[in-house]
């Protein structure tokens, strides 16, 4: 698909949107900000709900016939099939950004058909802005980025037990990365080669993924499910009644191949 007037107009709209967003955020982080528990023990905090309503009140106001799918917020307007929506997580790794942590952002994609055609993480604790459309290539604060060339060592977010798992040909040629709490950051950390590649583990959602898909894709990899088939965006679980996956491998070239036979032939539990 290439870039097109519609994408690119909503991808200038989801920056925008994003970095004030972003300023929002920014306000609450180092101020212990209010936190609730959410089912499943998942915190959410007064900042994430600040952001959410401002980026529902300006994108909505901005494109009132798209849809909304966000980790706080239902679309509570009259149900009706809806061609392009947005997909948005407010503050990806919000444990990181209790913990004071950096290594969090603001996630904003634009759906049609299953599949991102505008998207953007600003990470304003690191003054980052990542973003890309469909035959543009991925950006960050205005130079393009690409996944890591398939030289060694491959620095790698995984379980070291399905690390071990790889054949020979990686072995001793592969570094475990620390813990990064923000799923989209991680696999924008892909995208411009600080890591070749990650396992995600099941039931990330829909706001985790969508942005950074995109981004990944057009920096040369990809997200593929364990059967190796690209994500879709917008369908509910039929078992979970939510917007979650599967087990996922972010990565590209030989690396990919040999995780997805990994990830393919594991039980997670």
């Amino acid at each position: 698909m290439l870039e097109n007037s519609q994408n690119r107009a909503d991808l200038d709209l989801i920056i925008e949107a994003a970095a004030g967003a972003g300023k929002i955020a920014l306000s609450f982080y180092g101020q212990s900000p209010q936190i609730w528990l959410k089912t499943g023990n998942s915190p959410v905090t007064e900042a994430d709900l600040a952001a959410d309503k401002y980026l529902k009140d300006v994108l909505l106001t901005a494109r009132p016939d798209y849809g909304w799918i966000s980790e706080e917020t239902l679309d509570e307007r009259t149900a009706s099939p809806r061609q392009r929506f947005f997909v948005v997580d407010p503050i990806d790794g919000t444990r990181a950004f209790i913990e004071g942590i950096d290594v969090w952002c603001v996630s904003v994609a634009v759906i049609e058909n299953g599949r991102p055609v505008a998207g953007v993480l600003e990470c304003p604790a690191r003054n980052e802005t990542i973003s890309a459309l469909p035959g543009g290539g991925a950006d960050q604060n205005g130079s393009t980025i690409h996944v890591q060339a398939e030289n060694r060592p491959f620095k790698v977010a995984a379980p070291g037990g399905y690390l071990n798992k790889l054949p020979e040909y990686f072995l001793g040629s592969i570094e475990r990365a620390p813990h990064i709490a923000s799923l989209a950051y991680r696999l924008a950390m892909v995208a411009r080669g600080d890591l070749a590649g990650t396992i995600v583990r099941p039931n990330s959602h829909d706001w985790d993924l969508a942005a950074a898909d995109l981004i990944l894709s057009e920096a040369g990899g990809n997200v593929l499910t364990a059967d190796g088939k690209a994500l879709t965006y917008g369908l509910r679980n039929t078992q979970t009644g939510d917007y979650r996956h599967g087990a996922l491998v972010a990565a590209s070239g030989l690396l990919m191949d040999n995780m997805l036979n990994i990830v393919a032939g594991t039980a997670f539990g």
